[in-house]
């Protein structure tokens, strides 16, 4: 299962996150973790860099806030940052440096790595998000299943327990998922590969890929 662990899919360096995933295996791991390591870490953040702003939320003095948007802690938002109009952030989430969070996106118990887009009307919880990874408008990742038992990660090479009942996407470095599309429960996906718009993924995506549908998935050349 090498290829679903944190070093196949994260370069650790491009997160303010990087301790949280020390001596774990699979990045789903850091999940019920997120709350504790934000607080934790929130408070040794040096204040000439970050400002304390409510209980248990932490802004970079670089990063642009919207007026309208709201962040609900625990939460630290990492330098040039842009939390857009009527963001909605509930809770439990690590935005990273250069990371956008647009206009009507809602953000619970995530970590987005450096650079990473949810520009246009996300719905992003209980994931995480790697560098430079981008949903397009309207994608969404769904973190329950409809029958309310626990996910379970499916790939090719065998299922994996997670024990966890919400758990919505692993998204590798570079990712991109098009428009209006759903990752299912238990989704993740490999570095480096495109995912259509208005696709349903479930799941294990393999690196390097561009998924049309889960019976056409191609490598890129």
């Amino acid at each position: 299962m090498e290829k679903l662990t944190i070093r196949s899919l994260y370069d650790l360096q491009e997160t303010i996150a990087k301790e949280i995933f020390d001596g774990l295996t699979y990045p789903w791991e850091v999940l019920p973790k997120i709350s504790a390591f934000i607080v934790k870490l929130g408070n040794s953040l040096p204040e000439d860099i970050y400002e304390k702003r409510g209980e248990n939320v932490w802004i970079a003095r670089s990063a642009k806030v919207f007026p309208s948007a709201y962040i609900n802690g625990p939460a630290i938002i990492d330098e040039d940052a842009e939390v857009r109009q009527c963001a909605f952030i509930r809770g439990n989430a690590i935005v990273g440096k250069g990371a956008v969070v647009g206009n009507s996106t809602e953000l619970k118990n995530v970590i987005l790595f450096n650079k990473v887009q949810v520009p246009h009307y996300n719905y992003v919880g209980d994931s995480i998000l790697g560098f430079k990874a981008h949903m397009g408008a309207g994608s969404i990742t769904s973190n329950v299943k409809s029958d309310k038992t626990l996910v379970v990660v499916k790939s090719e090479e065998g299922n994996i327990e997670t024990g966890l009942k919400k758990f919505g996407a692993m998204l590798g470095d570079n990712v991109e998922v098009g428009c209006n599309s759903v990752l299912n429960p238990g989704s993740v996906i490999g570095r480096e590969t495109n995912i259509y718009p208005l696709s349903r993924v479930r799941g294990y995506v393999p690196a390097g890929c561009i998924y049309k549908d889960k019976d056409n998935i191609v490598e890129k050349r």
